[in-house]
């Protein structure tokens, strides 16, 4: 009998790649979020009100984001042998409740002036969402490259896209309160706004419990990725085969295979561990090499 363990290089995970990023949007999200609060309370607007609420899940998401990121970075332990990149799903996780529960809170408000309309200030209203607008369009710029790699990323670059579309209806009302009169533009923009990023949310969450499940990756056809190792000279069958995500870019696979020749084993690990990188990315495989009789004991013991 023989096992087999291969890992990928260094480089840390995906998300530790944009820091930088991270940091940038984190720091002009923060500070228009304060401009956005007293401009909501000043103009009496929800639909800015609602833009400013997921501006303020922003910054906790970015924030959260940038912890992530340092605890992935962290070497791993006897107590915590892959290390803290985990961390990253969660905060994943953390961001889409935390968007679910500020949408319904949206929703809830919209209802109420829908019966009781409030004044709402145009010209003011119009003026910090074109702010705002600019100011979610650079970040979103700034992390949409990380957001391809990283489902930490990805969740931060949801709620900047949020954001940005939030201005652009935060926009659309004060044109027509500034030029009809209508408030109740108003808090129907902003359930609209709420309403939008739901389905998106939706999308994160599954990720980041799939994730968490230890489910198959996505990308990966668990059927294909069992012929490939099939295919390996020397392999006769292949049980026990488990395929799950450890963080965003980071997939690993374990899996037994019964060899017809353990004089031939060697080729075998190596023929798989290759089929493994080649044909699916996987980096981080753990796998063990056993004859039919070994097989067959396995059996036995697990009826």
């Amino acid at each position: 009998m023989g096992a087999g363990h291969g890992h990928g290089g260094g480089g840390g995970t995906s998300a530790s790649r944009h820091k930088g990023s991270l940091r940038w949007a984190l720091a002009m999200t923060g500070t228009f979020l304060v401009v956005e609060v007293v401009g909501g309370l000043w103009t009496g607007s929800l639909a800015l009100l609602a833009d400013a609420a997921h501006m303020a899940t922003d910054v906790g998401g970015l924030f959260m984001a940038l912890v992530a990121v340092r605890f992935a970075e962290r070497p791993a332990t006897p107590d915590m042998t892959y290390g803290y990149v985990r961390t990253e799903v969660l905060s994943a996780l953390v961001n889409a409740v935390v968007l679910l529960v500020v949408t319904v809170f949206v929703l809830r408000e919209a209802y109420f002036r829908l019966f009781a309309p409030v004044e709402i200030l145009g010209g003011p209203m119009l003026a910090v969402a074109v702010v705002g607008l600019i100011v979610n369009l650079v970040s979103m710029r700034m992390l949409h490259a990380g957001s391809q790699e990283s489902l930490n990323l990805k969740g931060a670059y949801f709620e900047v896209l949020a954001d940005m579309l939030g201005s652009v209806g935060v926009i659309l009302a004060a044109l027509v309160v500034m030029f009809t009169g209508w408030t109740m533009a108003d808090p129907i923009i902003g359930a609209a706004i709420g309403l939008f990023i739901v389905p998106r949310t939706w999308i994160l969450l599954k990720g980041a419990l799939r994730i968490l499940m230890e489910g198959t990756p996505a990308h990966v056809d668990a059927g294909l990725l069992r012929a490939r190792l099939m295919e390996v000279p020397g392999v006769a069958d292949v049980h026990d085969l488990h395929v799950w995500t450890l963080t965003s870019g980071v997939d690993a696979m374990s899996c037994h295979l019964v060899v017809d020749d353990l004089e031939a084993r060697r080729n075998a690990l190596i023929g798989a561990q290759k089929a493994m990188h080649d044909g699916f990315g996987i980096t981080h495989t753990t796998i063990q090499i056993e004859d039919a009789a070994l097989r067959e004991a396995e059996g036995e013991t697990h009826r």
